[in-house]
C-alpha cells in the first residue's frame, strides 16, 4: 500500500491584500543570493528575465527597505544583491517554515483516523489583485469633504500618493494618519512624461523618478520606474508612445497619475 504524501503548508507573507512573498519568491531571494546576479538567479529557479524583475519590485515594494538592490544590465544581466533586510527576511521565514512544519506534523497525528478532508486545511495569508502597482505606506494625512475625501499616503521618506476615496470608506476602511494601507495601482492609469522639470497637470500625483526597464511589445511597452531605492512604479503605454518618447534606461521621467485612479486596501 502506497504511504500517503505529508500534509504540506504553504507560507507566505502579506502587507495588506495586495503583494504577497511566499516560496517561490524566496526562491528567488535566495538564488539572488547565491548568483549576484537576477538574471541568473531567474535562470536557477525557471523563472523568465521579465517575471524575475516583477517579482524583485513586488518583493521591495513590499517591505519598507529595499530586499535586493540591483544595477540593471538587460538581458545580459547585471549585478545585483541582497540587502541586511534581504537577509533577515529570508532568516525569518526559514525560521517560521521550520515551525510551520513541525506544527503540521503534529496535526497529522493529532487527526490520526478521524473522518476529515485534510484537502480542506489551506493557509492563505493574502490575495491576488489585478492592479500592477502594490505600494505599501503609513497614511499621513486625511482631509475630508462632503461626500469625498483626500487620504495621502506616504510610501517612503521622498515618495507619497495621494488617493481620493469616499468618506464612507474612510469610515470603513478605518483610515487614519499612522494607518498602514496599500496603494493599488493599474498600470494602464500611469501616464508618462519625460523629464522630471515639474509640470502643470490636474493629475494629483505627479512622481519623478528613474527608468530601470523598458520592455517592448506589439502592441504596448512597460516601462518601470524607480522612484527611490527600492520603490518602482510600473506605466503600460502604446508601442507608438514609447518609440516617440523613447525612455531609455537611465533616463529621468515623471509619472502622472489621478488621485481618483488610486484604490486604498488595508487588512
Amino acid at each position: 500500500m502506497t504511504r500517503p504524501l505529508p500534509i504540506q503548508a504553504v507560507l507566505q507573507l502579506r502587507k495588506g491584500p495586495a503583494s504577497r512573498v511566499g516560496p517561490d519568491r524566496i526562491r528567488l531571494l535566495t538564488a539572488v543570493q547565491a548568483h549576484g546576479s537576477i538574471t541568473a538567479a531567474a535562470k536557477a529557479v525557471g523563472l523568465s528575465y521579465k517575471g524575475a524583475w516583477d517579482a524583485v519590485q513586488a518583493l521591495n515594494n513590499l517591505f519598507e527597505r529595499p530586499l535586493i538592490v540591483a544595477q540593471t544590465g538587460g538581458r545580459q544581466g547585471g549585478a545585483a544583491q541582497v540587502t541586511p533586510a534581504g537577509q533577515a527576511v529570508l532568516a525569518a521565514y526559514a525560521k517560521v517554515e521550520d515551525g510551520l512544519a513541525q506544527l503540521m506534523d503534529q496535526l497529522e497525528q493529532a487527526l490520526g483516523d478521524a473522518d476529515v478532508d485534510l484537502n480542506s486545511l489551506t493557509w492563505s495569508l493574502g490575495m491576488k489583485t489585478s492592479a500592477r502597482n502594490a505600494l505599501r505606506g503609513v497614511v499621513e494625512t486625511v482631509t475630508l469633504g462632503a461626500v469625498n475625501a483626500e487620504v495621502t499616503l506616504r510610501v517612503s521618506p521622498g515618495v507619497a500618493i495621494v488617493a481620493v476615496v469616499t468618506r464612507e470608506s474612510v469610515a470603513d476602511l478605518g483610515l487614519a494618519p499612522g494607518r498602514e494601507a496599500v496603494a493599488l495601482i493599474k498600470s494602464s492609469f500611469v501616464i508618462l512624461a519625460p523629464g522630471d522639470d515639474g509640470l502643470r497637470t490636474s493629475a494629483r500625483n505627479c512622481l519623478a523618478g528613474t527608468v530601470i526597464r523598458h520592455e517592448e511589445g506589439a502592441v504596448n511597452d512597460e516601462i518601470v520606474l524607480e522612484l527611490e531605492a527600492g520603490k518602482t512604479l510600473t506605466a503600460t503605454i502604446t508601442r507608438g508612445s514609447g518609440e516617440a518618447l523613447g525612455f531609455e534606461v537611465g533616463a529621468r521621467a515623471q509619472a502622472l497619475i489621478k488621485a481618483s485612479h488610486v484604490i486604498l486596501a488595508v487588512d
